[in-house]
């Protein structure tokens, strides 16, 4: 079984409607077992159980949110223990060219210091589902697959 979490910040619920599109069709994968959480939920320990961790953030001025930052700072200690893991990043803003790709980079870079395997995308946004303002359905769509795609790799790997 392939562990994997979905992890979040959202101000307005826009980056949590995302997570849940993410979370709930990774669920629906066989051999993938996922939780959806709150950054404000989690500590860098908890990242040590899952396989595969997809982080999302609303873009606050050009890159993510704190309270993303502060959860990837306090990994820090665990650095090495992530390696081989598989990362992946969404994100919400308010406007297009508000941020949203500078916000996934950032994530991302995090994400491969630590030695994590990023899952890109050949159709759609590369880095990352995205979106501006609510969810709309191709954003919704984009995150489902998003999900499938992020837990079929970790059930190919781990599970």
């Amino acid at each position: 079984m392939a562990d994997i979490l979905v992890a979040y910040f959202s101000k307005t619920g826009h980056t949590a409607e995302m997570a849940e599109h993410i979370a709930k069709a990774a669920a629906e994968t066989e051999g993938a077992q996922v939780q959806l959480r709150e950054v404000g939920d989690l500590n860098a320990d908890d990242l040590l159980e899952f396989d595969a961790i997809i982080i999302g953030s609303p873009v606050y001025y050009g890159t993510m949110a704190a309270q993303v930052k502060q959860l990837i700072d306090e990994s820090v200690k665990h650095h090495g223990e992530l390696d081989g893991k598989i990362g992946g990043a969404f994100s919400t803003s308010g406007v297009i060219g508000g941020g949203n790709e500078t916000t996934l980079m950032d994530i991302i870079t995090c994400l491969l210091v630590h030695g994590m395997i990023v899952k890109g995308v050949v159709k759609g946004p590369h880095y990352g589902p995205t979106c501006q303002g609510a969810p709309d359905e191709t954003a919704r769509r984009r995150c489902a697959e998003y999900g499938r795609e992020i837990a079929e790799l970790a059930v190919r790997l781990f599970g």
